[in-house]
């Protein structure tokens, strides 16, 4: 189901649904092939078990939201976008976005160059948009464009048709740039979360990461933990327990699923700007049907659909999400 519930028995990392990065979209702006639109999701509206609402507060003033680009194939950042949510003295969050390249952008802090700074967060149903040097920024609740029959997967895949997101909402980063902020060619993507790490020595732990959608929760098995901690230029690491989850779900003979593995990792989002987005081949666009790729890959071909079609509230112009649903 994505990375809606990423962390052990489909909760959220560290507890906290705020932290919990869900999806990851790149495609080319509609009627401007010069420029992208990069989405980032994280905290669902609502948990699965136990049922019920999330978090009032759409982003972790403490945390930092962060997209990764690797623009060499190396799965190491070169370019890196940051964001930090403060609150206003009213009690509106503020979001600030910075941009970093080269070693800083492997690394881990929140330092970077101001692109946006203290832009409104938007909760109600008029999306409000901030324009910065060729940027366009959006940060806020939204409609949550992802959809699965979630009963259904946790029903041995007996799938309805009943989509659970339907009227779920999400909070949404969304940004429009320039292709040519993004290098000369094609470029990786993943997106992660951090907190601050505990005790003196200060510095930030990650508390969640992925690019490819479904991996998480129905691969990483036991080292769930590790997997959602570690980088992709170290997820060679995982093969094994991806392979092996392979083999109980879809029956495959070790060799098979090993080899498939080692295509779903490491866990990066491929996207160049030139071609149309078209997951898995290149990026992904709001209405790609990922549960069904998804399906028949860690079925072996046994199950290929959930019944389940995009969502219809999305928009012909940006932040291309829908209004949400409880606003």
């Amino acid at each position: 189901m994505s990375h809606h519930y990423s962390g052990p028995n489909f909760g959220f990392p560290r507890g906290d649904a705020r932290l919990d990065f869900t999806d990851l979209y790149a495609f080319p702006k509609p009627g401007d092939a010069g420029k992208s639109i990069l989405i980032m999701n994280f905290h669902p509206c609502a948990s699965v078990s136990p049922p019920g609402p999330t978090a009032a507060e759409a982003f972790a003033l403490e945390a930092l939201y962060e997209l990764k680009i690797d623009t060499n194939g190396d799965a190491v950042a070169d370019i890196a976008y940051r964001v930090r949510f403060s609150s206003s003295k009213g009690g509106t969050q503020m979001a600030t976005l910075r941009r970093v390249e080269g070693t800083q952008a492997a690394g881990t802090d929140d330092g970077g160059q101001a692109i946006v700074e203290r832009a409104p967060v938007s909760t109600g149903r008029e999306a409000g948009v901030t324009e910065a040097g060729g940027y366009r920024f959006f940060a806020g609740r939204r409609s949550d464009p992802f959809f699965f029959d979630v009963d259904g997967a946790l029903n041995n895949l007996q799938f309805t048709g009943d989509d659970f997101f339907a009227d779920k909402d999400i909070c949404s980063i969304v940004l429009e740039l320039p292709n040519s902020t993004l290098g000369p060619k094609e470029v990786r993507l993943w997106a992660r979360t951090l907190v601050p790490a505990d005790g003196a020595g200060g510095g930030w732990v990650q508390a969640d990461r992925g690019a490819r959608p479904n991996q998480t929760p129905f691969l990483a098995g036991e080292q769930n933990a590790a997997y959602l901690a570690g980088e992709p230029a170290d997820d060679a690491q995982f093969v094994a327990v991806f392979a092996h989850a392979l083999e109980h779900a879809g029956g495959y003979p070790p060799e098979d699923a090993r080899r498939v593995a080692g295509k779903l990792l490491p866990d990066l989002l491929r996207y160049d700007p030139t071609r149309p987005a078209s997951f898995p081949d290149n990026g992904r666009a709001l209405t790609d049907d990922v549960s069904d790729a998804f399906l028949a890959i860690l079925t072996n071909g046994k199950v290929t659909k959930d019944k389940v079609g995009p969502h219809g509230d999305l928009l012909a112009e940006f932040p291309y999400l829908g209004p949400p649903h409880n606003a």
